[in-house]
């Protein structure tokens, strides 16, 4: 019996052979497996899939329908350990759309110890994409389609999707080469640009691109530069970081700033967890920046000034993200194109998890109006 990763590469290289072409008979299965990977609204169940079909590939015996080992009997099994061990990497290497962090951790899936039968509330949205789902376990199970026919069509739409996406960002790309002689964009027309993405719906990480762009276009001038960016889910405690955005000195491992973006109000509380995140760092960090893109209150700034002294040194200030960025492109405006070409690098190799395709696609489109009006 060939491993895990051994299952994945063969299920990958025949799914790429088949193109557009689907070689499961029933069309009804084939549907139900397109609808589950199409599902932009929850990226998690075709994961699911991958993991019990893996699962069952591997170990023949076992019920695609059982992924906990809490249910006790001798064909159920570890999901996540499929999932984590296997899938992860596979998904990231190969640039699938689905979720970059295990299904097993979403609040449908944790923490349960019952097979996953049709009829099962999983209370996720939207409840069709759960319902075909595990539709699909029960077409496994009771032997209506092999497991490994369906482990291939789910990776030969996934992938038919991810090229989707590229041809589309490919197109936009292609329609924003400008033609030597244009005037180039420019400082307020990127903050203008800058405002209506972040305008746009679940922007939340645009504002830590937005900092991690600017210190990228300018760390040659600097001396300073921004260390390579956390993911999206990545807790502080977790990736040991300080922040969102960490600033070093040039050839220098030492972070000097920290910022920690906000799409909500800076509270005192916010201020008080980084006092604890910075109090044992030594040397200290020189600046410890709040980013919001909400209004600011002047009680939380009050309280802001006073954790210089408190720290012996270490300032802390809370700045709006727009005027931010509008002071920097003004300083460094000779600079502003290579900013907006770092942003938009960066916007595009995050992803879907963390900046999902409408808010890429929105970006280039911005821009092309943008730079036409000028």
């Amino acid at each position: 019996m060939p491993d895990p990763q051994e299952i994945l590469d063969a299920a990958l290289e025949e799914a790429t052979g088949l193109g557009a072409n689907s070689f499961i008979a029933d069309g009804a299965i084939t549907e139900r497996i397109e609808f589950v990977c199409r599902c932009r609204a929850n990226r998690s169940a075709a994961r699911l899939i991958l993991s019990c079909m893996l699962a069952k590939i591997h170990q023949p015996d076992i019920d695609p329908r059982k992924p906990y080992t809490r249910i006790g009997s001798d064909d159920a099994f570890s999901g996540r350990t499929y999932d984590e061990q296997y899938l992860s990497h596979f998904i990231s290497v190969h640039r699938l759309p689905c979720n970059s962090t295990t299904v097993f951790l979403t609040p449908a899936l944790r923490n349960r110890n019952m097979a996953l039968t049709i009829g099962l509330d999983l209370v996720g949205r939207p409840p069709e994409v759960y319902e075909k789902t595990l539709q699909t376990l029960d077409d496994v199970a009771n032997a209506r389609v092999p497991a490994a026919q369906v482990l291939t069509e789910t990776i030969r739409v996934l992938i038919l999707i991810r090229d989707e996406k590229l041809a589309r960002i490919m197109t936009l790309l292609r329609e924003l080469r400008r033609d030597e002689g244009i005037l180039p964009l420019s400082s307020e027309g990127i903050v203008n640009l800058l405002s209506q993405h972040l305008a746009c719906r679940n922007s939340s990480r645009l504002s830590v691109l937005i900092v991690a762009a600017a210190y990228q276009a300018v760390s040659g001038q600097l001396g300073e530069e921004a260390k390579v960016l956390q993911g999206h889910l990545s807790a502080d405690e977790q990736s040991g970081a300080t922040g969102d955005v960490e600033i070093c000195m040039a050839n220098d491992d030492r972070v000097v700033t920290t910022y920690e973006m906000k799409a909500r109000r800076v509270t005192r509380s916010d201020i008080d967890r980084a006092l604890q995140k910075i109090a044992g760092l030594e040397p200290p960090v020189d600046n410890y920046i709040f980013i919001t893109t909400d209004r600011i209150d002047e009680d939380v700034c009050e309280y802001a000034r006073t954790i210089y002294e408190q720290t012996n040194g270490t300032e802390l200030v809370i700045l709006d993200c727009i005027g931010f960025i509008r002071h920097f492109l003004h300083l460094f405006h000779r600079l502003r194109i290579e900013f907006i070409d770092a942003y938009q690098e960066l916007v595009l190799a995050e992803p879907d998890s963390a900046v999902n395709q409408p808010l890429k696609e929105s970006l280039l489109t911005l821009r092309q109006a943008a730079e036409s009006e000028e």
